[in-house]
């Protein structure tokens, strides 16, 4: 298989199913009543990313997230054009997760929760939003360097990040939906037609990988 092609695959993969499998865990808890629980979404999210990144980590890079990919960018880890088509691969496959949810959960489910489109509480201001949003993109990028792109990271897969998505969705989940991924709130948002909000998660996410990478490259980074 053409090797362009396979690591754009296993972004469109990667992104897809990490959207489908957090957004199902919201739609389920809607439909059992709370049954999985604020916690269970968090670990549905969590474990789901760490497992994916496992998986498809010696393909791509695994970076399911144009936060991560503009965080790579900056510290001169892929070029722009790599960047480009990932995010490309990354937003298709946010779509393509949420049409597969809708696809398959009940119909009245999906509708209820915007297909799990993070929303922004009404006790938080869109510039506290984004705040939040990109401080802990900060946290989720600095996860990504330290575990996975730094010559100097532990062999632990994608368990360090996942650790990082599932911390963060329990500290800020009920005030932002600790999104930190411009395509994880994308997919759903174009999905359910559900907008509320949208540019938190770009704003927020992009600016904290953004600085993340410029951290790690410029004083983290073990020196060639």
């Amino acid at each position: 298989m053409n090797a362009t092609f396979r690591p754009l695959l296993a972004e469109f993969l990667g992104t897809a199913l990490f959207v489908f499998i957090g957004a199902a865990s919201i739609v389920v808890n809607a439909m059992t009543a709370g049954g999985v629980s604020n916690l269970g979404i968090a670990l549905a999210h969590g474990v789901g990313m760490a497992v994916l990144i496992s998986s498809l980590m010696s393909v791509s890079g695994a970076h399911f997230n144009p936060a991560v990919s503009l965080g790579l960018l900056v510290a001169g880890k892929i070029d722009a054009r790599t960047c480009g088509r990932y995010v490309g691969a990354q937003l298709v496959g946010a779509v393509a997760g949420a049409a597969l949810l809708k696809a398959l959960f009940s119909a009245t489910a999906v509708a209820a929760v915007s297909a799990g489109t993070p929303q922004v509480s009404a006790n938080v201001g869109f510039v506290q939003a984004i705040g939040i949003e990109a401080a802990f993109t900060f946290f989720l990028v600095s996860a990504v360097f330290g575990t996975a792109v730094s010559s100097e990271a532990p062999k632990i897969g994608g368990f360090g990040i996942g650790l990082a998505i599932f911390v963060s969705a329990v500290v800020v989940g009920g005030l932002t939906g600790a999104a930190l991924n411009p395509a994880r709130a994308f997919g759903p948002a174009l999905v359910s037609l559900t907008w509320h909000q949208q540019a938190v998660y770009w704003i927020g996410p992009l600016a904290g990988g953004g600085v993340a990478g410029w951290v790690w490259k410029v004083f983290l980074l073990p020196k060639a």
